[in-house]
């Protein structure tokens, strides 16, 4: 029997061998014939995706892509590689397919460059074994516009722009970017993959501007008269932008009923205004609403993020990318990081990268199974990694 094969496909294999796989997986099936018929429009967005086939007998058993992105990593924007369309044939699953397959392009995308990467998990604790670790989901906000009315009374400098989001999107995209160097989780698709919303240019976007500098932005739709207008996201650069945007929804007090608006785990929308009801929910569900998972590639890459006055020496184990010995410094504000150290902590992945993006305590990656940590290190972990609430934004 011929063994298992992994190659990466071109762009023209990709609706032959890939795109049935991803469909079976993630789509209502079974499609009509016409349905899975290459599109140069669509192709164009993957552009620079690393497509992986497992093959076995010549036949394509199980698929996973990457999609090179960048993301705000304590300040500093990092090549981040976006892990997708992980999908199996139903009568190959549970055959280590998907485990080859992933630790195959996770160790390309590493050599490519990329010191972290982000996926959607149908499961977490699949990925755990990855080395990825949980990150906050998003928000979302429900209340009705009518409680908004004081904001259409507030004095507020400022002016707003309303367009169809395909004419808007140059201004969407630059601003994007601006948070992109600001926003600690914050990602973005290249370019190309990022167009995908202007060309679709089914939303309206809402511009807020201060002394013509862009403060707030958000895509909406309307779903129907009496009904909801839905945001996909809230982005602002602080609360008076935000207070631009909130006052023009409370416009729509005789139009729709609720507004729902997709913010940050760290946002307060009960604090937003007075007497402002608001159901402020995260749903987590698995295979189809699970929170969102990072994990380190490469540890030297992360050198010259800001940190803690910590220093600890940290053994990682269980990882073909990652384990070693290292110190890790941050006595000067930016990581350092030396090979080598006596004693210490010691880490899975999963609890180095929780600690890197500040979503666990050097206590809780203990408790967890995710790490052995003695008070001593702890103390000095968390020093160095002060806990943080990433927003994990992507552009489409």
């Amino acid at each position: 029997m011929e063994p298992m094969k992994i190659r990466q496909i071109s762009a023209d294999e990709r609706p032959t061998l890939a795109v049935p796989l991803q469909a079976y997986a993630f789509q209502g099936t079974p499609l009509p014939p016409d349905a899975l018929a290459p599109s140069p429009q669509t192709q164009r967005y993957l552009d620079g995706n690393v497509t992986l086939v497992a093959e076995d007998e010549g036949a394509a058993m199980a698929v996973v892509s990457s999609i090179p992105m960048r993301q705000n990593v304590r300040g500093t924007v990092l090549p981040m590689a976006g892990i997708a369309s992980v999908a199996t044939h139903p009568l190959a699953r549970r055959r280590g397919y998907v485990r080859a397959l992933l630790t195959d392009l996770l160790g390309r995308v590493r050599d490519d460059g990329h010191a972290v990467s982000t996926l959607y998990p149908f499961r977490s604790s699949f990925y755990e074994r990855f080395g990825y670790a949980g990150l906050p989901k998003r928000r979302t906000a429900t209340f009705a516009p009518a409680d908004l009315a004081r904001l259409l009374r507030a004095d507020l400098a400022g002016d707003l722009t309303v367009e169809r989001i395909g004419g808007g999107y140059p201004v969407y995209r630059e601003f994007t970017l601006r948070l992109l160097e600001r926003w600690h989780g914050f990602a973005v698709f290249p370019d190309h993959r990022a167009e995908q919303l202007r060309d679709a240019d089914d939303r309206w976007l809402v511009t807020a501007r201060v002394d013509g500098e862009v403060v707030g932005a958000a895509p909406y739709r309307i779903t129907a008269h009496a009904e909801d207008l839905i945001a996909d996201h809230l982005l602002t650069t602080g609360a008076h932008g935000r207070a631009l945007l909130l006052r023009f929804f409370a416009r729509h007090v005789d139009q729709v009923r609720r507004i729902r608006v997709t913010v940050g785990a760290d946002e307060l929308p009960e604090l937003w205004a007075t007497d402002l009801a608001t159901d402020v929910e995260s749903r987590t569900a698995f295979p189809d609403a699970a929170p969102p998972m990072v994990r380190v590639l490469s540890l030297d890459a992360l050198a010259g993020i800001a940190v803690g006055p910590g220093r600890v020496a940290v053994d990682v184990v269980d990882d073909p990318f990652v384990a070693g010995r290292y110190v890790l410094d941050g006595h000067d504000g930016q990581l350092r990081i030396e090979p080598g150290g006596d004693g210490g902590a010691t880490l899975t992945v999963p609890g180095l990268s929780a600690l890197v993006y500040g979503v666990l305590d050097p206590e809780e990656v203990a408790v967890r199974g995710l790490g052995t940590v003695p008070p001593k290190e702890a103390g000095e972990l968390r020093t160095l990694f002060p806990r943080a609430v990433p927003y994990l934004f992507t552009s489409f």
